[in-house]
């Protein structure tokens, strides 16, 4: 097993996880931080042009996947997880094609249906991600106790990176000035995502911890086959990290640092699967081994730096007006010079 593949493989998990986790975890929220519909305008404001940065990282770690690690894609498009990446896939479609449509219709109706897309297809993606993480501990089956265990654990960490990402860029972009502001610009959506890291960040303890009992110490299990990690030291090492990124976030100064805690929580789940199991990662031929050092892995500072500097930009408060939030009206089509 090369090491520079195995790095390649992690760094577009983490890198897609740890970004991902906003537009996903905001989507989930929508019914939550939204009662108006300026409030749901900004929302999808802040989650629209997130989005077609991340898929660049899962795009590129399915095809990782499939040209250096073909065992490895064997076991996670194989057997029982090949029905929940289907799952995933649908909720992938249906969550970007209500971003996508949303703003094509000036219809309440409309409206509501790609609202509905977009949360519905945003707790798919949390919750498959979450069985397919299980399954690997699971042996492949992403119906086992601890699958479900991780499930649960994934989603509520996707809950606290999209809150997280929700309390700065929900904030309306004139709600510091010295103007009057509207009732429209009040960043009632924003302090409820700030107020929700908290307790979040206290169940996706209690659902971390017995994640890792029923992994870990599978003796619990009444089960004739019990299940168990390859590694325990180095997945109760990684569990303690998440563990402590999420019980700074339940403290009183959780909302401050839940920027930076989210990022590193939901970041190590890929990093623990990895480095808990024996994945069956078999060499991939040297001409594929060589097409991705001379083609692809230059290409990973580049993503790197740009990634970093969307999130940067993107972290700012997010406007009610955009391609993907305001229908487009001939008054808003500038004319043709």
């Amino acid at each position: 097993m090369e090491t520079v593949p195995v790095l390649l493989l992690s760094c577009l998990a983490v890198g897609y996880f740890v970004l991902a986790g906003c537009d996903i975890g905001l989507g989930m929220l929508v019914p939550y931080l939204t009662r108006t519909p300026a409030e749901r305008r900004r929302l999808v404001s802040a989650i629209a042009p997130y989005f077609l940065g991340t898929e660049v990282w899962l795009v590129a770690a399915v095809g990782v996947v499939a040209g250096l690690f073909p065992a490895l894609k064997g076991l996670l498009f194989g057997g029982g997880l090949w029905a929940v990446f289907s799952a995933l896939l649908a909720g992938w479609l249906f969550r970007d094609a209500g971003l996508w449509f949303r703003a094509r219709l000036d219809a309440p109706g409309w409206r509501a249906a790609c609202d509905t897309a977009v949360t519905a297809g945003s707790w798919v993606l949390a919750t498959t991600w979450g069985l397919v993480l299980g399954g690997l501990l699971s042996g492949g089956d992403p119906l086992s106790p601890v699958a479900l265990a991780c499930a649960v654990a994934v989603t509520v960490l996707f809950l606290l990176r999209g809150a997280a990402f929700g309390a700065g860029r929900l904030v309306p972009p004139h709600a510091d000035s010295s103007g009057p502001v509207s009732s429209a610009d009040t960043a009632t959506s924003a302090d409820e995502a700030a107020r929700l890291t908290r307790p979040l960040a206290r169940i996706g303890l209690g659902a971390v911890a017995v994640a890792f009992v029923l992994a870990v110490a599978p003796a619990l299990l009444p089960t004739a086959d019990p299940i168990t990690v390859d590694r325990p030291l180095a997945a109760a090492a990684i569990t303690t990290a998440i563990a402590g990124a999420l019980a700074a976030t339940s403290g009183l100064s959780g909302p401050h640092l839940s920027r930076h805690t989210s990022a590193l929580a939901i970041g190590t789940v890929p990093v623990l699967v990895g480095l808990a199991l024996d994945l069956p990662l078999a060499a991939a031929p040297p001409g594929t081994l060589h097409l991705i050092g001379t083609a692809v892995l230059p290409l990973l500072p580049l993503m790197l730096v740009g990634q970093t500097a969307l999130y940067r930009m993107l972290r700012r408060p997010a406007s009610e007006q955009g391609f993907f939030a305001s229908p487009l009206t001939p008054a808003s089509v500038p004319p043709f010079r």
